[in-house]
């Protein structure tokens, strides 16, 4: 437990999905979490689960689909080392000088955290969101995922500095 946080409810999991609104194009959705910012309450999580669709194989191409889970809104896709990207996961197909589909491969971010960590990030706003963007697909591409965690009371100054300091970074 984090000192100076206080759980307000067991472990939940929020299921997720954002798909593309076109091929090839960065879209976003938020996903409430309902939280009380008169009781202080913020979201912590512990485990990240993305499962980004797969990109089309195209001979003589390199096909990708890229997904990030971030505290606030994104214009680009963000790369793990932005402070607001709890997770990021890719699935990518180097086809580029290949007469046939290519080789594929895929990379993710720490999806769960190991066994000496309390927790993985803190939302203090009301959302999260969740990115998608494919490259060099000739068909929409998507995301699924799940977020694990718990709701939690913020005694006032770390709640101030909490919400400030992901306000401040977006």
């Amino acid at each position: 437990m984090v000192t100076g946080l206080k759980a307000s409810s067991s472990v939940v999991s929020i299921g997720f999905q954002t798909l593309e609104s076109a091929a090839n194009t960065l879209t976003q959705s938020s996903v409430d979490l309902n939280l009380s910012p008169l009781d202080r309450e913020v979201f912590v999580v512990l485990a990240i689960n993305m499962d980004p669709f797969f990109p089309d194989g195209i001979p003589g191409l390199d096909t990708s689909v890229n997904a990030a889970l971030t505290t606030t809104s994104q214009t680009t896709m963000p790369e793990i080392s932005n402070s607001n990207c709890l997770a990021k996961a890719t699935h990518f197909i180097a086809g580029a000088n290949y007469v046939d589909t290519g080789v594929g491969f895929s990379q993710a971010a720490l999806e769960t955290p190991p066994s000496t960590l309390d927790f993985i990030g803190i939302i203090a706003t009301n959302d999260f969101f969740v990115q998608v963007e494919g490259i060099g697909n000739g068909i929409a591409k998507g995301i699924n995922g799940k977020l694990y965690g718990y709701r939690a009371r913020a005694d006032a100054s770390i709640y101030s500095a909490l919400v400030q300091s992901e306000v401040l970074s977006a």
